[in-house]
């Protein structure tokens, strides 16, 4: 079983003033013993592919709120539209989160999925939850097409008087990528084909790499060690 708990009590109102609640929602599913995707197996060269995301995928919204929008102290009316988004504030925050669950599940039916990570909270170093069933390796990541909304937030906060290093983002957003896969070097054509045939506009986006628990990120001609 799997769930979410979102700690938003100024939005969530309750029954009393000025008070809210958390919303949890959990769902539960069955897999076959010899279907589950564990993460053992991985190792130094296998590829990460990555899936884009939709948007922020309400992954460190409460900052978002902070920043952005003047009813929490940001910038902008929800209609307003930043000069670098196409559409209201409010929209670009709050477009759906992509789903991958069947994507993923024709992709394992075709090739060995060693490790799939959900970008969510935390981001890139969620990548380090899968040490615990191969050990020894860390990851590198190199590829990314960051939607046009995390520039906003990062120059938003800025202009408020506060610092979002780069390091942060990539620890708090997806920056442009929902969903990470690990296959076997050998598979990385095969599967960025099949995943391609779903629409899914699948890269690769890094590598594995035998630096223990490390999560090394290029971007911009930086290099970043994520903790």
């Amino acid at each position: 079983m799997n769930g979410e708990t979102g700690d938003v009590a100024e939005i969530i109102k309750g029954i009393k003033f000025n008070s809210g609640f958390d919303m949890v929602a959990s769902c539960v599913g069955k897999v076959e013993r010899q279907n589950i995707i564990t993460g053992k197996g991985i190792k130094p060269g296998d590829s990460i592919i990555g899936l884009p995301s939709s948007g922020v995928h309400s992954n460190g919204i409460t900052l978002v709120r902070k920043i952005l929008f003047k009813q929490w102290g940001g910038k902008f009316d929800a209609t307003d539209i930043p000069e670098d988004l196409d559409r209201e504030v409010a929209l670009e925050a709050l477009e759906p989160t992509k789903i991958y669950v069947k994507p993923l599940l024709k992709l394992a039916r075709e090739v060995k999925v060693k490790g799939a990570v959900h970008i969510t909270g935390d981001s890139y170093t969620k990548f380090n939850n899968l040490t615990n069933y191969s050990p020894g390796i860390g990851f590198c990541f190199n590829n990314f097409k960051p939607q046009p909304i995390f520039g906003v937030i990062q120059q938003t906060a800025l202009e408020l008087g506060f610092t979002i290093t780069d390091e942060e983002m990539f620890k708090t957003f997806n920056m442009g990528w929902g969903f990470g896969i690990i296959v076997d070097k050998n598979d990385t054509d095969d599967a960025i084909r099949v995943l391609d045939r779903d629409g899914m506009n699948p890269e690769q986006i890094g590598k594995v790499t035998n630096n223990e628990r490390v999560v090394e990120i290029k971007y911009q001609n930086k290099r970043m060690i994520l903790n």
